[in-house]
């Protein structure tokens, strides 16, 4: 995709555009650098730690880390072929200088430190720059101190300690508590390097600056080296690879948990109130992340992924929470720390509340994942067999209760997603019953409550007047873009209902364009949900629709082009006004497209096979017909 140009990026009261960051991250934490050069997110040394930077969530407050150029330029960024390494071009009348990023780790995996470098190199003609180093103060409840040391100078900041090291060709013009100043100075071949280490309650490394500038390329190294491993063979692939590296910017390596997104608070709708922390391994984002990474091939994260959950969920018992903290714990209970929110958009939140919600189409999630966490070649510990078993008589339980569905709403109702993922959890429970891969004992109890699930959903969900299985039962004309999730109900209990439904959800959910809402009402509230129009794109596929699902796919990536954070994908897209919206990197986004191109990818080669095969039985057909009819050879 089309990556944007800027021209002297300005900030709209202090703040940057959410579609123009940029991200760059090892597997434990994750950078956001706007065009200007500032680095306005760092959660060091976790992803769901208190940020250093933090100038995304109050442009007075927060902290940053910027090098840019001092007189007008020009800015454009890629990522590295197949690398999360990023690389800035600044461009002014004097000069050109690229800059090159990324938190450093190593070919045995992540320091233990958190290293971010920042490589700086004169490519032609010279250009003045001016770096700024303020760490943020989490809300005013910190206060960094600076002091020296015989390997230089060591910032505190509560219990993290953290060391600004750059090359003797960089001029420091301020350094105090509060804030690091410096120039540079390029020429035509200069090389030079600003870095930050990071720990938190333990002794900090200090290594040569030369290893640090080499670890860049250890890094870019071990990206291409994962992306290479992949299998995916399918439509997209470069779009799929780079869904791939944003999806790894999630996932937690100290534990394998897979995190929602990597930022707090930033808005649905600028000015509302639907700012959520994303920071956190959901049960639902996690298992639609480890499909995805089955569908690339990259077995040892869906391994190391589904091994997390399954331990945390035995942990803390089969009544499932809808998200976990990374370490495995409950996730706090939301906080709001006084800071004026992105562009204004309050309250900032720091925890989630969701984490106490009933949200029943989990069930359905665990089972569909461990069914393809087989498949793709794992074998199941009789731990976890057990466990998914107790998942599906809890799901025979309490399919009957009302839950807060998967949008997490406050409303209590028979939402329609939940109960066809509550079918869904039964049928795969049958299924691995059946194959021997869990205990069988409950086998006919899971196949009578599946089935009154599905008589459930066919008598209270489906409108006759919609043409429509509706949002919940007894909502009259609302519908929902999940619905798309699950298309398997729909395939094997009544396609043409299903097919329906999907007709109408994008006529009625949709903004004009491929793009959807997420549910009847949120017109005014959100925008468009970025995950459902990908969504969507995979069941047109799987129901049979190959031709609408390429159509919407098409329209979905043009909408996208040249509007996209160096591909990195927020939760919401705003068509009308062209704009992002919503935490990022977000799982959901990335990994929807993922399986949008997989499904198209299957549906296609089995149309294909079916058109060879129509053409080979006719061309038999020919033959034999030619045979009949063809004169007795003379002997």
């Amino acid at each position: 995709m089309k990556n944007p140009i800027f021209h002297s990026p300005v900030r709209k009261d202090g703040f940057a555009g959410l579609g123009d960051y940029a991200a760059i991250g090892e597997g434990r934490s994750v950078a956001l650098i706007a065009p200007d050069g500032s680095i306005d997110w760092w959660c060091a040394p976790n992803l769901d730690a208190k940020p250093l930077f933090d100038r995304l969530l109050d442009a007075g407050l927060g902290g940053y880390f910027q090098i840019a150029p001092c007189a007008p330029y020009q800015v454009s960024r890629r990522y590295r072929d197949n690398s999360n390494v990023l690389e800035t071009r600044f461009e002014t009348e004097s000069g050109t200088v690229l800059l090159t990023e990324s938190i450093n780790s190593t070919l045995a995996g992540r320091l233990p430190w958190c290293e971010l470098a920042r490589r700086i190199e004169g490519v032609s003609g010279e250009m003045e720059l001016a770096i700024t180093l303020r760490f943020g103060t989490a809300a005013e409840t910190r206060s960094p101190w600076v002091a020296d040391n015989e390997k230089g100078k060591v910032f505190h900041i509560a219990e993290i300690m953290a060391m600004f090291r750059t090359s003797d060709d960089i001029q420091i013009t301020r350094l105090d508590d509060e804030q690091v100043c410096a120039t540079l100075r390029t020429t035509a071949g200069s090389r030079s390097l600003c870095a930050l280490l990071v720990t938190e309650k333990e002794p900090l490394a200090v290594p040569p600056l030369e290893a640090i500038d080499q670890r860049i390329e250890t890094s870019h190294t071990g990206w291409t080296s994962w992306v290479e491993s992949l299998s995916y063979q399918g439509s997209y692939p470069a779009l799929v690879k780079r869904s791939a590296l944003s999806l790894k910017f999630l996932w937690y390596s100290p534990t394998g948990a897979l995190a929602a997104a990597a930022t707090t608070s930033l808005p649905e709708g600028i000015g509302g109130e639907k700012n959520y922390d994303y920071r956190y391994a959901w049960v639902r984002d996690a298992c639609l992340i480890i499909k995805a990474f089955v569908y690339i091939g990259a077995l040892e994260d869906c391994k190391a992924a589904f091994s997390w959950l399954s331990q945390t969920i035995m942990r803390h018992g089969v009544r499932l929470r809808a998200c976990y903290a990374l370490n495995g714990d409950e996730v706090p209970a939301e906080r709001y720390p006084p800071l004026s929110g992105y562009q204004n958009s309050q309250p900032v939140r720091v925890g989630n509340n969701a984490r106490d919600q009933l949200q029943l189409s989990m069930y359905g999630d665990m089972l569909v994942t461990a069914q393809r966490f087989i498949e793709a070649g794992h074998v199941l510990d009789i731990t976890t067999a057990r466990m998914l078993a107790e998942l599906a008589n809890c799901c025979a339980d309490h399919w009957r209760q009302k839950d807060c569905g998967i949008w997490e709403l406050p409303e209590l109702q028979h939402y329609t997603h939940s109960k066809m993922a509550c079918w869904m959890a039964l049928d795969r429970a049958v299924a691995l019953a059946e194959s021997e891969h869990i205990e069988p004992t409950w086998l006919g109890r899971w196949q009578r409550e599946r089935d009154r699930i599905r008589d459930w959903v066919e008598s209270h969900c489906w409108s006759e007047q919609k043409q429509a299985y509706l949002f919940y039962a007894g909502s009259d004309d609302r519908l929902d873009a999940s619905l798309a999730l699950v298309h398997s109900y729909g395939n094997a209990v009544n396609p043409q209902r299903m097919l329906s439904t999907y007709r109408t959800i994008q006529q009625e959910l949709g903004d004009g364009s491929a793009m959807l809402y997420r549910y009847s009402g949120v017109r005014q509230e959100e925008s468009p949900f970025l995950a459902c129009a990908f969504w969507l794109v995979e069941a047109w596929a799987e129901i049979g629709e190959v031709n609408r699902a390429e159509q919407a796919m098409q329209e979905i990536l043009g909408t996208l082009d040249g509007h996209g954070n160096v591909d990195i994908f927020n939760e919401m897209y705003d068509v009308r006004s062209q704009s992002w919206r919503g935490n990022m990197p977000q799982g959901l986004s990335h990994l929807a497209l993922i399986c949008a191109a997989q499904a198209l990818s299957e549906s296609q080669t089995s149309a294909e096979a079916l058109k060879k095969g129509a053409t080979q039985r006719a061309t038999e057909a020919g033959s034999a017909g030619r045979r009949k009819t063809a004169p007795p050879r003379p002997y």
